[in-house]
């Protein structure tokens, strides 16, 4: 938002708040589809990973799993933390590019300065279930 350098006042900043609300739309928009596709790849995850079996004979009883249904458990448990994590940080990014616009339009220069600020902090995750630290297999570390 503002003009670069780090030498440059908030003063400085030369803001379109039309051009931003249209530039927020399409990436709340896109923001969206991203959301939908992560939900839709939770919902089917599990029943893709029961469905791939195993590579053994029929068996009684519940089905093993099987190396395909360990590759995507694996694949769920490394990316379902950054997922989230991008989802918090784009809400946070466009809640405030969104927030200092308007402090910038109503003359708030300092507190658009600081709305900006605040947006670009690191987002806190902890996944449902889990605690502990980052890398551990447990979740609830703050992410990086």
């Amino acid at each position: 938002m503002g003009t670069g350098g780090s030498g440059d006042s908030v003063t400085a900043w030369d803001i379109r708040p039309a051009e931003v609300g249209g530039v927020l739309q399409r990436t709340a928009t896109a923001a969206e589809g991203l959301s939908k596709a992560g939900e839709s790849v939770q919902k089917t995850l599990p029943s893709a990973a029961t469905a791939a079996g195993t590579i053994s004979g029929m068996v009684c009883g519940p089905v093993p799993s099987g190396p395909v249904a360990a590759a995507l458990a694996e694949f769920a448990n490394k990316w379902s933390g950054d997922l989230q994590y991008i989802a918090k940080r784009t809400a946070a990014s466009l809640n405030g590019a969104s927030e200092a616009t308007r402090h910038y339009v109503e003359g708030d220069l300092e507190m658009a300065a600081t709305t900006q600020s605040d947006a670009l902090k690191e987002p806190k995750t902890d996944l449902p279930g889990q605690g502990g630290g980052e890398g551990d297999g447990k979740g609830g570390g703050e992410k990086k």
